[in-house]
């Protein structure tokens, strides 16, 4: 368990963002609780029958929380370009540095199966990070995150951000700008490994 940096807790519990296509999108801010889901995983079991040695294991997202401070990265979809030639393999590259700046553990966060987050994983050979599959939606919906992308054909999926999460408060949050359903682009500017470990530095 890390040493824990106090962090107040905001009456105000969502920030609302003015979109480009004129819709409020409204999300959680530094000071408020982060979400507290129940995601479905897999996990190895030896005991399983078969070729697939894994079982389904469900995480509750308030137990990660606890007496620790983590971050979570949310991006849109695995096997994507930017998710999969930089946002992931920074963090997977720079995990011992970060972790060495206070972090208990880093996660990343999909709208996207326990089937497809691992076999994902798997190609780029991340060992570090670990994954949280969000396949309902229901913890980028409690950010006030989720976003259509239509235009590309995936449907609903999360904006791009990172945060440290301390004691089940969001202490720190890195949202992309232009937060918009349907986005044309795919900003990538601060949700980054390097980011947060200029911020640990300071922090």
């Amino acid at each position: 368990m890390r040493s824990k940096k106090k962090v107040s807790v905001s009456k105000n519990n969502t920030h609302k963002c003015l979109t480009n296509n004129n819709l409020k999108i409204i999300h959680l801010k530094e000071g408020n609780n982060a979400p507290k889901v129940k995601l479905q995983c897999r996990k190895r079991d030896p005991k399983v029958k078969g070729p697939n040695k894994f079982c389904w294991n469900e995480i509750n997202t308030k137990d990660l929380y606890k007496d620790r401070r983590i971050i979570i990265f949310g991006l849109p979809g695995a096997f994507t370009p930017t998710c999969s030639t930089t946002h992931l393999p920074g963090y997977e590259k720079k995990y011992d540095e970060i972790r060495r700046l206070g972090i208990d553990e880093i996660y990343c966060l999909s709208v996207n199966d326990a089937f497809v987050m691992f076999n994902w994983c798997k190609k780029l050979k991340v060992k570090k990070v670990q994954i949280l599959p969000d396949g309902n939606a229901s913890f980028t919906k409690k950010m006030g995150l989720l976003v259509t992308k239509r235009n590309l054909g995936f449907g609903k999926r999360s904006w791009r951000y990172s945060m440290i999460v301390n004691n089940g408060i969001i202490e720190k949050i890195f949202i992309e700008k232009g937060l918009t359903n349907d986005c044309i682009t795919d900003p990538f500017e601060i949700s980054d490994a390097d980011t947060m470990i200029k911020y640990l530095k300071k922090n």
